[in-house]
């Protein structure tokens, strides 16, 4: 591997942990639960970006495998999450409106 293919998944893995750090504040501050998901989402998606990345830096194809199961598990659960919150279910649903 080239030195200059090198310090380019080294620049990778540091700009996806930065971008990992900021949705991690979008997810804890995050105003709504959808804005919550989402960051989730992309973390997890920066997280297998990372593996990936670090996979082919120090040349072990193992890790792509566990990298693509993160992928699936992590879409599943977004599905499984985004029909939780379309079926109209809210933290509040025992409760009666005033009008």
């Amino acid at each position: 591997m080239s030195i200059w293919f090198e310090m380019l998944l080294r620049g990778v893995l540091v700009t996806l942990g930065l971008a990992a750090l900021l949705s991690l504040y979008r997810l804890v501050r995050g105003p709504s639960l959808p804005d919550r998901v989402v960051a989730m989402d992309l973390i997890s998606l920066q997280i297998v970006g990372g593996i990936a990345a670090y996979a082919v830096l120090i040349d072990e194809p193992g890790l792509l495998n566990v990298a693509m199961v993160l992928a699936i598990i992590s879409s599943l659960s977004t599905i499984a999450i985004a029909r939780y919150l379309s079926s109209g279910v809210t933290e509040n649903s025992g409760e009666e409106e005033e009008s």
